[in-house]
Parts: C-alpha cells; sequence; structure tokens
C-alpha cells in the first residue's frame, strides 16, 4: 500500500519514509495550553473534576446517555456494520491517495470561484487567517466550531493582531466566555451544569443569574450574537468532509450558525484538515449516516450545508492544512487515526473521559482519540495521556469508520517506553509487575498473601498517598478463590470437561 504526504513547498506530493517510525514533532500552540514542554499530568488534573461529585455524576450520565441513543440508532439499521467498514474502507482509499484527491479538489474548487491556499503548520494557517482579514479591513472574526482552528491556536493569534473572534456555536460561546477551551470535540461545554451557563452568561453578557431555564439562556446567546453576525465582513466555519469530484465543502451542525457565518458576511474562510478529504458526491450518503448517529444518537444533523462557491460579489477561501497530519500518514501504527470524522462517540463510551472530564486532558483533543492523536504533535507533553485509559476497548467498538483506538493507545505507550517518557515512579513500578507477572509461582503466592491480608488491613494502609488507585475509588477486594486455585479443585471432576 502507498501513502503519499504533501510538499507544500512546491505543491506536489512525495513519498513518506517507508520506515514507519512514529513522528516527533512540535505542536502549533492552541493557547496557553500547548506552550512549553512539561509533560500533562492527567491523573492531576481529572482530580479537580472528580472534587465536584454533581457535576462527575451529570457529564457521566449526559455521555452514556449519548452512547445508549447511538447503540439504539444502529440497531435501527440492519447494514449498521456494513455502513461502517465502507466508511472505513473510503476513509482507507482517501488517505492512501491523499495527494491526488487534494488536486482535484483543488482543481474543482478554483473552477468554482473558491481560492484554495495550503497551509504547511499552524503558524501557516494562522496567517493566511490574518492576510484574509487585513486584505478586506475586518476587525471582527464570527465563527463556527471548528476544532482545527482550536489546533491552530488562531482565536488568541487573531486577538494579539487585534482582531475580535466571536464563537457561534452556543457551546463553544459558552467556553468562550468562560474562558476555557472546549472539553468535547461534538459538545464543547458538556461539563457544565445549567447553573453554570447561567451564571457565565450572568457575568458576560448580562442575562438574569437566576434564571437557568435552557431557552432562556440560548435565546439570549442568540439576540447578543445576531447583530455581529449581520455586521460581518468575514465569516469562518471548519469543514466535516472536502468532496473531491465536486469541490464542495460539506458542514453538518445542529444551530443553523454555521449557515450564518458562510452566508451572510461578504467573505466566507473554511478551515479545513487535509485528511478531512472523501473521492466522490456519494460518498457523503455513508458519513451522513453514520456521523450524527454516532455522535449524538440523532438520525441526522439539522443542517447539512455544501458550500460550492462564494455568494455573489463575495469571497470563498479555503485553508487546507497539513500541520502534522502527512507525518502521522507515515507513521506505520499510527497512521490510521486520520480516518477520524471527529463524532466523539469514543470519548461518550470512554469510562476514564466521562469520569474525569474533557479538560483534564490539557489539549485539543481529550478522551481516547485524542490518547492516539495528541502525542504525535508533541511526545513529551503528552507522554502521559497513553496510561489514561483501560484498555477495554469500547471506543473501537464504536467508532464509525473503525479506528483500531485501543490497540493504538497501546502501541503509544509502548513508544513511550521506548523514549523513557513514563515517570520513574511508573517505570519501576511496570517494571516490578512485570517481573512478578513472568514468575507464576510468586504471582500466585503474592494473590494468595492478598487475599489473606488486604481484608483485615486497617484503612489508612489502603487508602494513603502511595495509593494512587484508591484516591478515587474503593480498592476491590479479592474474590474467596483465584481461578487458578478453582481450576485445580475442579480438575478431573465428572461433568468439568471442556464441551
Amino acid at each position: 500500500m502507498k501513502r503519499v504526504s504533501i510538499d507544500h513547498a512546491e505543491g506536489r506530493s512525495r513519498p513518506i519514509a517507508p520506515d514507519g517510525a512514529a513522528p516527533e514533532r512540535e505542536a502549533q500552540p492552541r493557547g496557553a495550553h500547548d506552550r512549553g514542554r512539561r509533560p500533562i499530568d492527567h491523573a492531576e488534573a481529572a482530580e479537580r473534576f472528580l472534587a465536584a461529585p454533581d457535576h462527575l455524576s451529570f457529564h457521566d450520565k449526559r455521555l452514556w446517555d449519548l452512547r445508549e441513543k447511538r447503540d439504539r440508532e444502529a440497531r435501527g439499521i440492519p447494514e449498521w456494520e456494513e455502513l461502517r467498514t465502507l466508511a472505513s474502507a473510503i476513509k482507507e482509499h482517501a488517505l492512501t491517495h491523499l495527494d491526488t484527491l487534494l488536486e482535484t479538489f483543488e482543481t474543482n474548487a478554483i473552477a468554482n470561484g473558491v481560492t484554495v491556499h495550503w497551509a504547511t503548520d499552524a503558524a501557516e494557517h494562522n496567517r493566511i487567517v490574518a492576510d484574509i482579514m487585513r486584505a478586506n479591513g475586518a476587525t471582527r472574526l464570527v465563527k463556527s466550531k471548528s476544532m482545527l482552528t482550536e489546533e491552530c491556536g488562531l482565536r488568541p493569534h487573531l486577538e494579539q493582531a487585534g482582531i475580535a473572534v466571536i464563537e457561534t456555536d452556543l457551546g463553544e460561546r459558552i467556553q468562550q466566555l468562560d474562558n476555557e477551551d472546549p472539553s468535547h470535540v461534538v459538545v464543547p461545554a458538556v461539563h457544565k451544569l445549567r447553573s453554570d451557563v447561567a451564571a457565565v452568561f450572568a457575568r458576560t453578557i448580562g442575562t438574569d443569574p437566576d434564571n437557568d431555564d435552557p431557552a432562556y439562556l440560548a435565546e439570549s446567546q442568540r439576540e447578543n450574537n445576531r447583530p455581529l453576525i449581520l455586521e460581518a465582513i468575514v465569516g469562518m466555519t471548519g469543514a466535516n468532509f472536502l468532496v473531491a469530484d465536486s469541490g464542495a465543502v460539506v458542514v453538518c451542525t445542529n444551530e443553523g450558525n454555521a449557515d450564518l457565518c458562510a452566508s451572510v458576511p461578504r467573505v466566507h474562510i473554511v478551515s479545513a484538515g487535509i485528511e478531512k478529504i472523501i473521492p466522490r458526491t456519494q460518498d457523503l450518503g455513508v458519513f451522513i449516516r453514520l456521523l450524527s448517529r454516532s455522535a449524538l444518537g440523532s438520525p441526522i444533523t439539522q443542517y447539512t450545508s455544501h458550500f460550492r462557491g462564494p455568494r455573489a460579489g463575495g469571497e470563498m477561501h479555503v485553508i487546507l492544512v497539513d500541520n502534522g497530519r502527512s507525518e502521522r500518514l507515515g507513521a506505520e501504527e499510527f497512521w490510521t487515526s486520520l480516518k477520524c470524522i471527529r463524532c466523539g462517540a469514543c470519548m461518550n463510551t470512554c469510562p476514564v473521559y466521562r469520569r474525569s472530564g474533557g479538560l483534564s486532558y490539557g489539549a485539543t483533543y481529550a478522551g481516547p482519540i485524542g490518547l492516539i492523536i495528541d502525542p504525535s504533535f508533541n511526545r513529551r507533553k503528552y507522554s502521559m495521556l497513553p496510561f489514561a485509559s483501560t484498555l477495554n476497548g469500547s471506543c473501537t467498538a464504536v467508532c464509525p469508520v473503525k479506528i483500531n483506538i485501543h490497540e493504538q493507545i497501546l502501541s503509544w505507550r509502548k513508544v513511550m517506553a521506548e523514549h523513557h517518557e513514563p515517570s520513574m515512579t511508573k517505570q519501576l513500578s511496570m517494571k516490578g509487575a512485570a517481573l512478578l507477572l513472568a514468575r507464576p509461582v510468586a504471582y500466585r503466592a503474592a494473590v494468595t498473601v492478598a487475599n489473606a491480608v488486604l481484608p483485615h488491613m486497617p484503612h489508612v494502609a489502603l487508602y494513603n498517598r502511595a495509593n494512587a488507585w484508591g484516591k478515587g475509588r474503593d480498592v476491590p477486594m479479592p474474590p474467596g478463590q483465584s481461578f487458578h486455585a478453582w481450576y485445580r479443585s475442579r480438575r478431573g471432576k465428572p461433568g468439568d470437561e471442556p464441551a
């Protein structure tokens, strides 16, 4: 299988190095979170989330509800697994023909009247946006939700240049007004209670602090933002899909704000990662059926909008952003992470994410998908994230494009161990565990001692600083008999032979 990356200096493709090694590169900053090289301590950050039981309970139940809705929708479509297999195959084809498909998209988009830009990294992406703003005399950008612009740190970059950025998605706007990053790729403020939103809006846009009715809060935000959209010269959207054979940009939303940002201002900027490409318009049917069902458990998004060219008298710009994607395409174990369609299903099902909150990951992408994407930007900074998983495989089971997420998490752990990235404490504890698990006699002896001692140990001996497990949960009591002991006791008895 041949994979290629894009050489933006010449605008042409070049072969990926065949060794398939995981890339190591510096991520462009995403605000304050991505500055410096100190590793993100997910466990430490999660403690703050665990300290708020009301928020923890709501977050866990809300996301599991999305998972259950996803399952109901999946069961209602007999060909669901066929759709997943087909979607995975389409994305694999797109990624293995990325150079030609991107050039096809560029040709067709230009024919539609679109200006296409290529950005090697986040800095170049941000510079292109700023240049378009200046060329049009604009000092305010109205934008819809885009994880890529979060990844690139666009908002702080423009604000430093004197350009105001207004988020128009409800969840993104809540997070912006509260000076927080998004905590989920689909529902950015899912960790907040209604009372939290009421307090944020009361402090920033003057709503009634005692009124936490969702309809009132949503309408207040709409009234606050609508004049800004109507007055804007430049609007920005992300892209869910780039369609090569038509040069169209497809955006899937539920609020209609993306349509306003794309259609009302004279200038429309699209920020899109190069992995968003799909070959044909007819391929869209597969992904549209999977996307919202996987994300929210709803049959379809309220708006599935196709943008093919500028409005009359206006401009449309599409920025195709690499920012490490072509490097990841050359990583033998990790390139399929580029199939991701940002549905968030893996986050909704993950027991670690549901109980630790997205902000505890300290990165643009949280949850299981973040564990395999973030280290490709900065291996040192995100060295501890691959260990924030139980490896239960639920993330892989729900992924609509069949990314082997839990296997890639394990592979990243191996990469971190090879580069001695985990803390010395973790390295020593894992070496000790490896020695014990490699010796059956020693392991069984340890289990026997634990079974005899643990039930009688005082509380303070189990729950202290040395026991990280016990910080957020009870230590499970051992069973009365191990499987090995049970098997030996039953071995040879009539009726116990395997079927």
